[in-house]
């Protein structure tokens, strides 16, 4: 069992900078890619970010790559998303979340969800 709680969210001005965190408990937290999420009212929840293991290999989706970084500290079992060029259409509810082995891009790819964190972008 893996419990992930979210941080770091909150408003911001459009071209500003937010760091999300996640905390994970449980073990073996390096067996497990990690990733964001993010649902903005009236949409589905969609992927952002996702990191392996071992953090050597990330995707983003085409709507905040060059702008948003996801990193992970395995000593800390921590996954860090930073956000900078931040706009009005990246505010939504963010969720971390958690699959074994796999990579996760997809909601019915996910094992695990944190309770989410929202982040406002005003313009």
């Amino acid at each position: 069992q893996v419990q992930l709680v979210e941080s770091g969210g909150g408003l911001v001005q459009a071209g500003g900078s937010l760091r999300l965190s996640c905390a994970a408990s449980g073990r073996a937290f390096s067996s497990y890619y990690m990733g964001w999420f993010r649902q903005a009212p009236g949409k589905e929840r969609e992927v952002v970010a996702s990191i392996s293991g071992r953090g050597g290999s990330t995707y983003y989706a085409d709507s905040v790559k060059g702008r948003f970084t996801i990193s992970r500290d395995n000593d800390k079992n921590t996954v860090y998303l930073q956000m900078n060029v931040l706009k009005p259409e990246d505010t939504a509810d963010y969720y971390c979340a958690a699959r074994r082995f796999t990579n996760l891009k997809l909601e019915g790819d996910v094992d695990y969800w944190g309770k989410g964190t929202q982040v406002t972008v005003s313009s």
